[in-house]
């Protein structure tokens, strides 16, 4: 019973925000808390600053997009402080439908969808307030009712103006209903519902031949009139389309450039004038954001459309590419797996990493710049380290591929294939080979992609693979180096004793002869070349670690074995190396010993309980590194 009861309490929570008066009363609020008489584009603008904004390498992240939006948010940005931010401000760009332009799967309806369930929990808070004259289809403006020739006086007493004119309906309900007494007229306190359509509409385009402009505008109720006369008393008339539901908030046009031209116009006025024509009414105020959501290539067909050209003008285009970011299109994928019935599935580490290195490879140009390739290309996206190049490098390339994104593989299709390989594999636990493998047979029933898309993706798996065999023998050098622990604290010890004397200019003294002699120059070389240290570099890395060892003494802390990060991967490298004869029979012998058959013990723990694997995949990748390694 206790959903029942967090039932109730939503209920009882809901009907504590709700609120009526009259008009003078509602003036009370006004004045006292000016942002319930904000607009549509402002309502939307403060939605999303208000749910934080932090700042990373000079980029603003909103965290209304949080967890559902990855890497995108140069995309995210843009649309923010380039369409929604002026449009707040009441500049020209408001009166612009905002068109979201991407490839499929891309993220463009998550966007729309993020906004929708943003607007209807927003206008459940005392920041997002929204009140409306009682009764009214429209969800109508109470300001309305001031009439234009006391709106200058209206905007010195209270600072706002007012934009629309109240509708025919409630111009005739202020007559017959309140004597146009408009202080008496009823307010209420609404929230934004899709569902219930209040505030929140949703247009889909189908046969042009069928569909009904009402769907839009609402339409005459001739069962009402004989009680009312005419088809032009607002009596007779249900506002009831999705321009007139959508009032005060956001209108979503799926598929808009496939709309009829009919319908398209009505936009025009909307648009540009804040107002629509419906039935045989005067020009119907509307105060609403539209967005809209394509593909680039209805968009291109729709803009070399010369009767195009007037909406053309009244379109704001927002670039959505697909995110380039191996480890944010992990998380997509991650979160996609979350929202299926695949959870009881285990997944190994790093699976979902390969595809997610095939997926970004296919969406990336293939860089011009001179000594980088689309690997290092990769890497500086995702913010790695590539030595030789920094952050002005990313930013030429991205200059140099401006539309970078547009086009590649889909999320989608990824999962689709994850899924066909866990519904074939029998064992529930997958790992990045299946992955490759599946996604590999994927791109022959693919019917979309040409033969030299196909050849080039087929290669891109093959560096994916390439990439997972590093990782996974990384994985493993790392799970047997910490059974060789002791090891590796005695190598760095002895790695640290040498540094110190050769940056001090000292001997070292032999422990059991007591023999002075030079630094040991090979041994020093040896864990430096493991990541990388050129001859000319070593002196620089040196005393980079001799101050970090200084500082650690000046602190009265122990330099400990996990203390520079390059180092103890440096180590570790040297160490699996040195053990690399090891861990091949280790891992290849059918039949191993019982020291053998104890070391894979420990490894295995080690993966399981420190790296995320489970007892399969745990084994599986000990076998696969052992035959990399005997290759």
């Amino acid at each position: 019973m206790d959903i029942l009861n967090k039932v109730r309490s939503y209920r009882e929570e809901e009907n504590k925000l709700k609120w009526e008066g009259t008009f003078e009363e509602f003036l009370s609020i006004v004045k006292e808390r000016p942002s319930v008489a904000q607009t549509a584009h402002a309502r939307v603008y403060s939605m999303i600053k208000g749910a934080g904004v932090t700042e990373r390498d000079s980029q603003k992240l909103y965290e209304f997009f949080g967890e559902e939006i990855f890497g995108l948010e140069t995309a995210l940005e843009r649309l923010v402080e380039e369409y929604f931010h002026p449009a707040a401000k009441r500049l020209d760009v408001r009166k612009r439908i905002l068109l979201l332009m991407g490839p499929v799967s891309g993220g463009k309806s998550t966007i729309v969808t993020l906004l929708k369930r943003g607007f209807e929990k927003y206008s459940k808070t005392d920041e997002g307030a929204v009140y409306a004259i009682k009764g009214c289809p429209m969800h109508e403006d109470p300001l309305h009712l001031i009439p234009q020739h006391l709106r200058a006086d209206f905007f010195e007493e209270y600072g706002i103006r007012i934009e629309g004119s109240l509708s025919p309906l409630n111009t005739m309900r202020l007559e017959t209903e309140y004597d146009g007494r408009l202080e008496n007229v009823l307010v209420e306190r609404i929230f934004f519902s899709e569902d219930k359509r209040v505030g929140i509409g949703t247009f889909t385009p189908s046969d042009p031949k069928s569909q009904d402009i009402a769907d839009l505008t609402g339409s005459i109720d001739f069962s009402t009139i004989a009680e009312f006369g005419s088809e032009s008393d607002p009596r007779a008339y249900r506002f009831d389309g999705e321009l007139n539901k959508a009032n005060r908030g956001m209108m979503e046009f799926q598929e808009m450039l496939k709309l009829d031209e009919k319908f398209l116009w009505h936009l025009l006025s909307l648009t540009q004038e804040g107002n629509f024509k419906a039935g045989r009414f005067a020009l119907i105020s509307a105060d609403e954001l539209i967005v809209a959501h394509t593909n680039e290539t209805e968009y291109r067909t729709f803009i070399s459309n010369k009767k195009n050209e007037a909406l053309h003008s009244r379109i704001i285009v927002m670039p959505i590419p697909y995110n380039l970011k191996v480890s944010q299109e992990e998380r997509i994928y991650q979160k996609m797996i979350k929202d299926s019935d695949m959870t009881h599935v285990h997944i190994a580490p790093h699976a979902l990493r390969a595809a997610a290195i095939f997926s970004i490879l296919t969406r990336l140009d293939v860089p011009k710049k001179q000594g980088i390739d689309i690997v290092k290309k990769m890497r500086l996206y995702d913010g790695e380290s590539v030595e030789g190049f920094n952050q002005l490098d990313v930013e030429e390339l991205q200059k140099e591929s401006q539309n970078e994104g547009m086009n590649g593989i889909d999320p989608r299709y990824v999962i689709n294939r994850i899924s066909s390989a866990i519904i074939r594999k029998e064992i529930p636990s997958i790992n990045a080979l299946d992955v490759l493998r599946a996604l590999k047979e994927g791109l022959d029933q693919h019917a979309s992609i040409s033969q030299e898309d196909r050849d080039k993706y087929m290669n891109y798996i093959a560096i994916a693979r390439r990439e997972y065999d590093e990782i996974a023998k990384k994985e493993v050098q790392k799970a047997f180096v910490y059974s060789y622990e002791e090891s590796a604290i005695t190598l760095m010890n002895n790695y640290l004793d040498n540094v110190e004397a050769f940056c001090n200019k000292n001997k070292m003294r032999d422990q059991l002869t007591g023999e002075e002699m030079n630094p040991d120059e090979k041994l020093m070389r040896s864990i430096e070349e493991q990541i990388g240290i050129s001859e000319n570099a070593k002196k620089g890395f040196r005393e980079e670690i001799l101050i970090r060892l200084s500082a650690y003494a000046r602190k009265g802390k122990r330099f400990e074995y996990n203390s520079h990060e390059r180092l103890r991967e440096a180590i570790q490298k040297k160490l699996f190396a040195d053990l690399k004869d090891v861990v091949k029979i280790t891992t290849s012998s059918k039949t191993p010993d019982e020291a053998h058959l104890k070391k894979i013990n420990e490894v295995v723990a080690r993966l399981i309980d420190e790296h995320g694997y489970n007892s399969n995949s745990a084994n599986e990748l000990l076998r696969y590194v052992g035959s990399l390694l005997n290759r």
